[in-house]
């Protein structure tokens, strides 16, 4: 106790004996008992009043400036805040701000002592952060928080950083001719031009505007971010149980979507292009964990295959060969795709004769795959092919997603 009692006055004349209650006993944090800083600071100086010769506070507290004293006031400032934006939330964070002269007196005690306490700003959004749970009767939440309530206190303003939400499901595209994602103009890169009629877009729609559409109005949020576990063409629907995706919702400002009316909602804007399915809420994990998925994937596919020399059946027998596949970055995504060979396996193909010159094929392949370019050779870039093994330029007609495994 001794060498606390001689700490503690080692702060006191440092500070000119101008230090609060709470920046004295965050430094003894947990060696003092108390049930905050302010009254292990308080405890500290009972024990120090015998000794003599120790200034006593004259004016602001050397650290905070006496920041602690405006607490309630920016509680009830915080609260209104609250109150005006009709955010709904039901867990939430407290940051706060500080002036760089605060923390650097801070860390002048820190240097002079030897020793490093529990920081300023850590205390005061706890002491925040307790006030508010008790006045809201919410929690506080340190890993996901719905919002964050943040405190500067150099502007003396109070911002509310609504957190995004995740919605997870699965999506079928029923029509060809939508891309997955918002396809900005290449000619003006979506500030709008002749080219796209002003719309900033290459193409009028797509899976994500459809879906995010009535979601956003739902939520009441700013915009919309789609995650895909990979993505079909724009000319190849997605059929099946669909394709799983996460929606990210930003800054919505209402949570407790109820998910079977929001399906039915969303596919009924969207009847007969896109399908949504298994609505449900995860968290921000999921937004990496479904786009990494991509490759981790068995996807099944069909696909309508033209050759330039007839065909029977006895001929689509050697296509049951196609196992492993060394696939170099097909020409028409080399611009954005690094150039490698990537290796694929084959599960599955069944393939069977419409006609002379067309045949049904269903490949259940791994995930990275391209199908196109199986079936083409992409100019011998993909070995073995449909092409190759026929010995018979082939060519995709129309290809469908089956199914995607995860």
């Amino acid at each position: 106790m001794e060498k606390i009692k001689d700490q503690a006055i080692e702060i006191i004349k440092i500070t000119d004996g101008n230090i609060c209650d709470r920046c004295l006993g965050r430094n003894f944090y947990p060696k003092i008992s108390g049930k905050d800083n302010r009254e292990r600071g308080q405890n500290i100086k009972i024990g120090l009043s015998t000794k003599e010769d120790l200034p006593e506070k004259s004016k602001e507290c050397f650290i905070c400036d006496d920041i602690f004293e405006t607490l309630e006031n920016k509680l009830e400032k915080i609260i209104d805040e609250i109150n005006d934006s009709k955010i709904e939330f039901s867990n939430f964070l407290v940051g706060c701000r500080l002036p760089e002269g605060i923390l650097d007196k801070e860390k002048i005690i820190w240097n002079k002592t030897g020793f490093i306490s529990e920081s300023i700003k850590k205390e005061i959004n706890r002491e925040f952060g307790k006030a508010l749970a008790l006045y809201l009767n919410k929690e506080v939440e340190f890993d996901n928080p719905n919002m964050v309530v943040m405190i500067d206190y150099a502007t003396d303003k109070v911002e509310l950083q609504i957190n995004p939400l995740f919605l997870e499901g699965r999506y079928r595209k029923l029509i060809r001719g939508i891309p997955q994602t918002r396809w900005p103009c290449r000619k003006c890169r979506g500030k709008g031009c002749d080219f796209c009629g002003f719309t900033g877009k290459m193409y009028p729609e797509s899976v994500e505007e459809l879906i995010a559409e009535r979601v956003l109005q739902e939520s009441k949020g700013q915009e919309s971010r789609f995650h895909g576990a990979g993505r079909e063409d724009i000319d190849v629907r997605m059929l099946g149980s669909g394709r799983p995706f996460v929606l990210e919702i930003k800054e919505p400002k209402i949570r407790s979507l109820n998910l079977k009316e929001l399906t039915e909602k969303i596919n009924n804007h969207c009847q007969g292009k896109v399908e949504v399915l298994n609505l449900q809420m995860v968290g921000k994990e999921r937004r990496s964990g479904v786009k990494k998925s991509s490759t981790e994937t068995f996807k099944t596919y069909h696909a309508v295959v033209e050759v330039e020399n007839t065909i029977s059946n006895d001929d689509l027998k050697i296509l049951n060969t196609l196992t492993i596949i060394n696939q170099r970055t097909p020409i028409r995504v080399s611009h954005r795709r690094a150039d490698k060979i990537r290796v694929r396996e084959v599960k599955k193909v069944e393939a069977k004769k419409i006609d002379s010159n067309h045949f049904d094929l269903i490949i259940q392949c791994e995930g990275g795959l391209y199908i196109k370019e199986l079936i083409s050779g992409d100019e011998d870039r993909t070995q073995p092919s449909v092409t190759s093994l026929l010995g018979s330029q082939a060519t995709c007609v129309d290809l469908d997603v089956m199914e995607v495994n995860i």
